[in-house]
């Protein structure tokens, strides 16, 4: 019996040191405004986000990127959510006419206005067979980052999919995007996005990019 209340008093030494310990470290982490509480603060958050948060939440959405922040202004309609759809149709139809894509099935599409650069997108994972023409997808294409364009041709060859994709304000195909097979795919847009924040990011890399590539958005 001596020996059983000797190991209950052990464990609830033990049990006070670890509540102790937590508290201390809850305090120094959250309440300590001191740079040193600030740096843990921020280490912990980073921690969070790359191994708890973002697994959860890509094996939710079934893709390996379930958020992605636009990097170019290829998707950018002149006025962003604001832009008369009119007078942008008007520039680009010829692109979509050759593909039977008329002003009334753009209408239909997600992100009718396009997308800017800096946005967040989110993304969930795609059957290639569930895909329409007018969705937008993020795919592989050998660069460094993926690319994220609008779907302007399916092709279902024996259960075998291709896509073609442009980018709204692209003047023409990549030659990358002309024949996206299924295992490029990583996912599908939804029709919703964060304006903007993936600015946050994107400041950093600026000053690295191609003249070409940096600042605002602006209709080609």
């Amino acid at each position: 019996m001596k020996k059983k209340g000797d190991l209950k008093k052990s464990l609830e030494k033990y049990w006070k040191a670890i509540i102790t310990f937590l508290g201390a470290f809850w305090y120094f982490a959250w309440k300590d405004d001191s740079p040193q509480g600030w740096v843990v603060s921020i280490i912990i958050i980073f921690i969070f986000i790359k191994f708890i948060f973002f697994p959860v939440l890509s094996l939710v959405t079934g893709t390996s990127l379930p958020l992605a922040i636009v990097e170019s202004c290829s998707m950018y309609h002149d006025g962003n959510v604001f832009s008369n759809f009119d007078g942008w149709w008007d520039k680009h139809e010829s692109k979509y006419a050759p593909y039977i894509i008329n002003d009334l099935d753009f209408r239909d599409f997600a992100f009718k206005n396009g997308f800017n650069k800096g946005d967040i997108l989110f993304i969930v994972g795609a059957k290639p067979e569930k895909l329409e023409v007018g969705d937008v997808i993020i795919f592989n294409a050998g660069r460094n980052n993926p690319i994220i364009h609008r779907i302007r041709t399916i092709e279902n060859t024996e259960g075998k999919y291709t896509f073609s994709t442009i980018g709204d304000n692209n003047n023409g195909q990549l030659s990358i995007e002309k024949e996206i097979s299924s295992e490029q795919l990583v996912g599908k847009a939804l029709p919703i996005r964060l304006p903007y924040i993936g600015w946050l990011k994107l400041a950093f890399y600026e000053p690295s990019r191609p003249v070409s590539e940096k600042g605002f958005c602006d209709e080609r």
